[in-house]
């Protein structure tokens, strides 16, 4: 059974999407941008501080499902410019230190809001 996942922990969704769906044993998490959900605006800062809120946003998305950041087994990555990686993957080692998420990460013209990063992630759900 599908079921979506919402929390005001993570910013609301947008559009016509779910902030995420658990189904299958999996909870898959859309695309969360930069937002700070107590002021519904885009974090200030470079991409360090954008990147660990958009983790901080999953990771509040993934235990309003009954799941954890330690359970994510895939993440992509949409960066609007991929100088900016070497950040981002330190910022991944901080949330990430063991077994870390099989990832891809692309660069991309344009994302919501203009947002410097946007993540997904697919994760297994705590027994």
């Amino acid at each position: 059974m599908k079921v979506a996942i919402i929390t005001e922990d993570a910013p609301l969704p947008v559009g016509r999407y779910s902030q995420a769906i658990k189904v299958g044993g999996f909870i898959f998490v859309s695309g969360q941008i930069p937002i700070d959900p107590k002021t519904g605006e885009m974090v200030k800062g470079g991409i360090e501080e954008q990147t660990r809120r958009v983790l901080e946003n999953i990771k509040a998305i993934l235990e309003a499902g009954d799941g954890s950041l330690s359970k994510v087994v895939k993440i992509s990555v949409f960066l609007r410019n991929l100088v900016d990686f070497g950040k981002v993957d330190a910022i991944f080692g901080e949330y990430f230190p063991l077994e870390p998420p099989a990832r891809e990460t692309v660069e991309v013209s344009r994302l919501p809001k203009d947002a410097s990063i946007e993540i997904s992630a697919i994760a297994q759900i705590n027994p």
